[in-house]
């Protein structure tokens, strides 16, 4: 059954990344009263902001932080980490690891301040990884994450962090909500710095050779590795499914359409008008070679799972990366 939270007061933890700022915006939308948004990057730094919020930039990881973030809040949405694409996970283990000290203190933050309901945002990467050694590997189902041996580092956490979600619900009363995000894209995201992930990685490699001229791009990997890409507005509305109903345990929260790294440079190309030369970095970071969603819990206990195309989400993607691209040369150029 689902909950009805719209008359309750929600934080928003990491609401300058991407996700967070999609999020803030949707609950506003939606008429939930966003008491707070929080950061640990200066505001003006953040990928959106939200009028009428009291936008605070914390460093999470400090518990008298999470005390400040989450007073008076009914609703906490938990989505604050240092974290990237593979390029960034794979080189920044330690860092990784360190969000356990924010999951923590958001955890006994809440519990001491009486908040209602704690969502926390996990991810595909915690599931083991010999499930993931083939690119026709089955979809991962949410008891493919035991028995554990997940990402090195940030799927470590991720995981750990559910279980104390989990004992914190099982020993304090406190109602968690867990969903494991599956590759998440989409406007208003990461698309250069090094912490992109492949999509957005895909579509600003394919405009910058169309720009210059160079008609070649470089894939990390050999390019057959399988993937499922969720957009963004599929993400947030399944984020306040999950949080709203009563699911007590982790599920999958990502999109079941396949694709390989090749299949998605196929499809940037296609709406970019264009056909590349491809070189393969075999020494770059590139994660499983196999990685889906079972999406059959979500519809089982939410009749819903998403569902917008590939190419629709990367269509809007790469016209957001293009403008954002034409707007540096611009600020660069005056």
């Amino acid at each position: 059954m689902l909950m009805d939270t719209k008359r309750k007061t929600a934080v928003v933890c990491g609401a300058g990344g991407f996700i967070g700022g999609h999020l803030v915006k949707r609950l506003l939308e939606r008429g939930i009263e966003v008491i707070r948004a929080v950061d640990i990057k200066p505001v003006g730094y953040w990928h959106q902001v939200s009028d009428d919020v009291e936008n605070l930039s914390l460093d999470l990881k400090e518990r008298h932080n999470c005390l400040l973030a989450v007073e008076g809040a009914d609703l906490v949405y938990q989505l604050a980490a240092d974290m990237g694409g593979m390029g960034f996970i794979e080189n920044n283990k330690a860092l990784c690891m360190l969000n356990v000290l924010t999951n923590t203190n958001m955890l006994l933050a809440a519990k001491e301040c009486g908040v209602d309901r704690f969502f926390y945002s996990s991810s595909a990467c915690v599931y083991n990884a010999d499930k993931q050694g083939s690119v026709n590997a089955s979809p991962l189902k949410e008891g493919d994450a035991y028995p554990a041996q997940p990402e090195d580092g940030y799927g470590w956490e991720k995981l750990f962090s559910e279980r104390m979600c989990r004992h914190f619900e099982e020993d304090f009363g406190m109602i968690c909500r867990v969903a494991r995000f599956h590759n998440v894209y989409g406007t208003h995201g990461t698309w250069i710095g090094g912490r992109e992930k492949a999509p957005a990685a895909i579509c600003r490699k394919v405009i910058e050779a169309k720009v210059s001229g160079s008609r070649e791009i470089n894939i990390w990997g050999n390019g057959q590795q399988t993937r499922s890409f969720m957009f963004i507005d599929d993400c947030i509305h399944g984020t306040e499914l999950i949080m709203n109903s009563d699911i007590e345990t982790p599920i999958n929260l990502g999109s079941s359409e396949v694709v390989t790294i090749n299949n998605l440079v196929d499809i940037v190309e296609e709406i970019a008008g264009i056909k590349l030369r491809r070189t393969y970095d075999l020494n770059a970071p590139r994660g499983v070679n196999g990685r889906n969603s079972d999406n059959s819990m979500i519809l089982d206990r939410l009749q819903w799972e998403p569902s917008i195309p590939l190419r629709i989400g990367l269509e809007k993607t790469y016209r957001w990366i293009e403008e954002e691209m034409a707007s540096r040369v611009v600020r660069s150029a005056a």
